[in-house]
């Protein structure tokens, strides 16, 4: 006479160690007898080892953390990590850029762009060609030190943020460039005394057309927001999603 075959549940019991995570999870909403089995943590170390291996370290920390615990946290932060961040809710439609030139008190240049009036880049990145208004720009000596702002607006200056405001020295060759940066503040209440690991970036273009006796003239501006990690310009979205900490 042969022998009765085991149980279903036993024989589950006895493959457990074959099943993927998501039929354990699955097996161990049976019963409570199926729980404890299916949450042993011989099954579920070897799935945190092989997906999540970075995790270990926190049974280190917390002997009795269990390695399903351990694995649902992995799988959580994955799938956080893979999600597409949400849309940014301004648009550059909705922002006024202005750039103020000063060499000490005295004013050089200011210009004022609204966010419809830029041409966005063809990249897809923050970083936008403002020109400049001539017609309105003091000239000054090649060496004077000047101070340079830049402001970003809510249309209507419902409110502003100051992006950058730092000290240099015009010592620019006709037709050269002139680069400034600043580290931006981390967003959120506590702001002012963390850094974000972006950089406000912003460069002058210099002439002496129509200038004499050494001479310049701002002839044009240019702005972005720059990742410190990478030394590249931050997409639209990721300049916008910063922005409206701010101003939305």
């Amino acid at each position: 006479m042969s022998a009765a075959p085991p149980p279903p549940w036993e024989v589950v019991l006895l493959v457990s160690h074959l099943l993927d995570p998501r039929t354990l999870a699955v097996a161990s909403c049976v019963c409570k007898s199926w729980r404890a089995s299916m949450s042993s943590d011989n099954l579920w170390k070897p799935a945190c080892a092989s997906l999540f291996p970075s995790l270990s370290a926190l049974q280190s920390t917390d002997p009795a953390l269990p390695y399903h615990r351990i694995y649902a946290l992995g799988l959580a932060a994955s799938r956080c990590r893979a999600r597409s961040p949400a849309k940014p809710r301004l648009s550059l439609d909705d922002l006024v850029f202005v750039v103020d030139v000063r060499s000490e008190d005295l004013p050089i240049t200011t210009v004022s762009k609204p966010g419809d009036e830029i041409a966005p880049d063809p990249n897809g990145l923050f970083r936008f060609e403002l020109g400049a208004d001539e017609e309105c720009s003091l000239a000054m000596e090649i060496m004077d030190p000047v101070r340079i702002t830049w402001i970003v607006a809510l249309r209507g200056w419902k409110a502003v943020f100051i992006m950058m405001e730092c000290d240099g020295r015009a010592s620019f060759i006709p037709g050269a460039e002139g680069w400034f940066s600043q580290e931006l503040p981390l967003a959120g209440c506590c702001s002012s005394a963390t850094a974000s690991g972006l950089v406000a970036d912003m460069k002058l273009g210099f002439c002496s057309r129509g200038v004499a006796g050494g001479k310049i003239r701002v002839e044009s501006a240019s702005v972005g927001i720059l990742s410190m990690g990478s030394w590249r310009y931050a997409s639209m979205e990721d300049g916008l999603r910063y922005l409206q900490n701010f101003l939305a």
